[in-house]
């Protein structure tokens, strides 16, 4: 606490309301609801993916959000991410309300706290890490103890002392962000550029022939399998072999630094999927489409039940992944994919997707090109996250200057 300051704490300050459920009883009202994923990463609402219900128009009555709300995630979370995250509703107009995973603070009297202050001072106790302290993990999703959050203590200063932090705050945040947000546009033009060639050079040129997938590799997948149970797996590299999933393709890329390990007698059983320098994985069910080349392996690996692998690529391997990931080619194998539930990707229809295979030397080149040019996105990349996490860590150096 800063020397000299008193302190109240945010259930004396606020009304606390809980969050909104659709009911079952008319008449019903269309309103647009605050979720939990409409919080930015720079604890901001975003309105771009504003899920509209009809609800209870009684529901909605005592639950309709005011301009200087603070919507509080008491929900959801995760190990990196804990609850707790708070958000400032700052409009007027509109008919919106909040999520029952959420719940909102309404401030009692605006002559003794502004919204924008209370918002600045709960994002500094967030960052500063005091609602992990007061989260509770249920079957997967974390709860905040809310109590906890109530007793919350903060700064009992002038309104104009107040606006001076907040204006102090909004100046340094707006550099800040501006850095920001210089980075991620070169990323994106970058991206945008990478985007670009790759569609280009990967389409139909005069002298290309065609051919189909299966008669330039063979295309593999554990057909009928349903994945491995718990006792399948082990907990170190030394007991068993990596088994990848799609959240181990990161931007194209095969990312090694989370994996899953499998007994050996499990990896043994299916040999025919045991992964190779040059096979090219993708994934057939999900995330239908997403694809990377097995340029290294750290350790032997091999894949689990959403994937196919390509194997024994006659031509460029580097080739035929860029080539699987151009935008034809996506939509290609997206409207391939068959079933109502659980879209799936067959081996057979794939076998039948026409590929170009123009000469080796061809193939090499444009690799060498694209290569190149998603090196520079790859540093961008890089720099964007540098930047992002130094930008995170100065607002949290400066809100523990102003706070603490």
């Amino acid at each position: 606490m800063k020397e000299g300051w008193e302190y109240s704490s945010i259930g004396d300050l606020c009304d606390k309301m809980n969050g909104l459920w659709k009911g079952k009883t008319g008449p019903f009202v269309n309103v647009g609801v605050i979720r939990n994923a409409n919080f930015t990463k720079s604890f901001t609402l975003s309105f771009d993916n504003i899920e509209y219900l009809d609800v209870e128009a009684k529901q909605y009555k005592t639950r309709k959000l005011q301009k200087g709300d603070l919507i509080v995630e008491k929900s959801g979370g995760s190990e990196k991410q804990p609850v707790g995250r708070t958000v400032l509703f700052d409009r007027e107009d509109g008919d919106y309300s909040f999520s029952n995973f959420t719940s909102v603070l309404r401030i009692k009297d605006r002559d003794v706290i502004s919204p924008e202050f209370l918002y600045k001072y709960i994002l500094f106790v967030y960052l500063r890490g005091d609602t992990r302290k007061m989260q509770k993990a249920t079957t997967g999703i974390h709860n905040i103890e809310f109590d906890k959050f109530l007793s919350i203590p903060v700064p009992k200063i002038s309104l104009s002392e107040q606006q001076s932090i907040v204006d102090y705050l909004d100046s340094a945040f707006a550099k800040i962000d501006a850095m920001k947000a210089n980075a991620e546009k070169a990323l994106n033009e970058a991206k945008a550029l990478f985007q670009a060639s790759l569609k280009e050079m990967l389409e139909p040129k005069e002298g290309w022939e065609y051919k189909k997938l299966d008669d330039i590799c063979t295309i593999v997948g554990r057909i009928g399998f349903r994945g491995y149970t718990k006792a399948d797996l082990v907990d170190s590299p030394n007991d068993g072999a990596i088994t990848l999933s799609p959240s181990n393709i990161t931007n194209g890329e095969l990312d090694f630094s989370k994996c899953t390990y499998i007994s050996w007698d499990k990896y043994n059983e299916s040999p025919e999927i045991m992964l190779t320098k040059g096979d090219v994985v993708l994934v057939k069910t999900a995330s239908i489409g997403k694809c990377a080349v097995v340029k290294e392996l750290p350790h032997k690996a091999t894949l689990n039940p959403q994937f196919v692998v390509l194997k024994g690529i006659i031509g460029e391997p580097n080739f035929i992944g860029y080539y699987l990931k151009s935008p034809v080619a996506q939509i290609t194998i997206k409207q391939m994919a068959g079933g109502v539930a659980i879209p799936t990707l067959s081996q057979k229809k794939l076998g039948t997707m026409l590929i170009p295979s123009p000469s080796l030397s061809e193939q090499q080149s444009i690799v060498a090109t694209l290569d190149s040019l998603k090196s520079k996105v790859d540093k961008l990349q890089a720099n964007y996250e540098k930047i992002s996490q130094e930008c995170d860590a100065l607002k949290q150096a400066i809100l523990r200057q102003v706070f603490e």
